[in-house]
């Protein structure tokens, strides 16, 4: 299978996949069977549904801003290194993580927890193939940009 647009080839269905996975674990353990959400009686929900709305806010400015990538209707031509990019170089997977990540810490399933982990190393497999396509493309101005920027946190 050919990559397109500059993403891996199975990303996209990876990425539905990892969702649709996430999500019967999640609904299943926390709402159903509560097999591993024992550790909701150490974290109060007030701080659970905080950590939640800190993780999607922030998840809706790196998707909102980091959208142009993707956008239909104006792609950008060269590097895109403003709004979020400033910041990450994966803002849209940053942004699909920390909802991930949100949504579990919000019922403290370790199960979903742990898929969370599983989700992680996909997209980091997936960023660091496209980013070697990034590079082919850009050659030395996507290296300075790389070496700025953090692949999931900010730099300082």
């Amino acid at each position: 299978m050919k990559e397109k647009n500059g993403e891996h080839p199975f990303g996209d269905t990876g990425q539905q996949v990892s969702l649709g996975l996430f999500l019967i674990i999640w609904v299943v353990d926390s709402f159903l069977l509560h097999r591993t959400t024992f550790l909701t009686a150490y974290v109060s929900l007030g701080v659970r549904l905080a950590f939640l709305a800190l993780t999607l806010i922030t998840a809706v400015y790196l998707f909102r801003s980091g959208h142009v990538v993707v956008s239909r209707d104006r792609k950008p031509e060269g590097l895109v290194i403003t709004g979020a990019f400033r910041y990450v170089r994966h803002p849209l997977y940053l942004a699909s993580m920390l909802a991930y990540l949100g949504v579990a810490v919000s019922t403290m399933s370790v199960f979903s927890l742990a898929m969370f982990v599983v989700i992680f190393l996909f997209h980091d497999y997936i960023a660091t193939y496209e980013e070697l396509l990034l590079e082919a493309k850009f050659g030395e101005e996507y290296n300075i940009y790389r070496s700025k920027t953090g692949k999931w946190l900010p730099t300082l």
